[in-house]
């Protein structure tokens, strides 16, 4: 069965209060960033044991790590520029690392758009970026999944199978694919089928295709906060306010055979905590109903 998980950081607390927030909610687990207080190469043992044991005290499984590359590439287009990707990287190996001090094997990014031409420069350089990334996960134990959105699911799951031995897999945003890629968020889900090792619940709704392309490069060059400015396209909504299909949605990650997190993420909103605490509701009653 499917359990029901939070991003500690979008109760706007700071991590230790993100996760009592999450266990108050009814969830069971909690995503963190590798940022801010987690940040990978400043991260105190003290802190790391605080989250430990508070994560245990509230009965919440860490289900993966953010391994944020935008706050590190100037203009955040991932791992498209062969030039800037050694210190991603790094990043992203010593976010594993940071993980499985949390007894987690999932690192989440978005890695830039992958191209269509396969042949191309930037291509090429997102591919040998993530070979190097997934040998070091491969001697963890460990998996980097790649988010949805910036292209079709079939172009992302070609991607994914290109890498050789790859421990390259995908983290599922089904709002993403509705809101932006306008691509079948639950065909998708058959598409992609045992590549995705993890999830994020959000909703919402498309007001003009524009292209995942144009969308996701102002993203890259300005942030979640940049996303403020292309409300004319798009709209995220609460759980079930949106045009996700849950009931097929769900139906179809059942079918795939994934058991594990539905990560709610609540990336706008006046009160993102009570959105939160209406996800895991939500949720709750989707999955009695299955």
């Amino acid at each position: 069965m499917m359990k029901i998980a939070t991003l500690a950081d979008w109760f706007g607390v700071g991590v230790i209060n993100g996760i009592k927030a999450s266990k108050d909610c009814g969830a069971e687990g909690v995503q963190l960033y590798a940022w801010n207080e987690l940040n990978p190469y400043e991260v105190s043992r003290e802190k790391i044991a605080e989250v430990k044991q508070t994560a245990k005290d509230y009965g919440q499984t860490v289900t993966a790590l953010c391994g944020e590359l935008s706050g590190m590439n100037p203009g955040g287009h991932g791992l498209e520029d062969a030039s800037k990707n050694a210190p991603l990287i790094e990043y992203l190996k010593r976010s594993f690392d940071l993980a499985a001090e949390f007894d987690c094997n999932v690192v989440t990014t978005h890695i830039g758009i992958i191209p269509t031409d396969s042949s191309s420069v930037i291509y090429k350089s997102m591919q040998s970026a993530c070979k190097e990334i997934s040998d070091h996960a491969s001697k963890i134990g460990s998996y980097l999944a790649i988010e949805t959105g910036p292209e079709p699911i079939k172009r992302l799951c070609e991607f994914v199978d290109s890498i050789e031995n790859s421990r390259i897999c995908i983290n599922y945003d089904p709002a993403n694919l509705v809101m932006v890629t306008n691509d079948d968020e639950v065909e998708g889900v058959y598409t992609a089928g045992k590549r995705i090792v993890h999830t994020h619940a959000k909703d919402g709704i498309m007001k003009q295709y524009k292209g995942a392309d144009y969308i996701y490069t102002i993203f890259a060059e300005g942030g979640v906060e940049a996303l403020a400015s292309l409300e004319d396209l798009f709209l995220e909504t609460p759980l079930g306010q949106g045009n996700v299909r849950w009931k097929e949605y769900l139906k179809a990650l059942q079918d795939t055979g994934y058991d594990g997190y539905l990560t709610i993420e609540r990336e706008v909103g006046e009160n993102a905590s009570a959105d939160i605490k209406l996800a895991v509701d939500f949720l709750k009653e989707q999955l009695r109903n299955m």
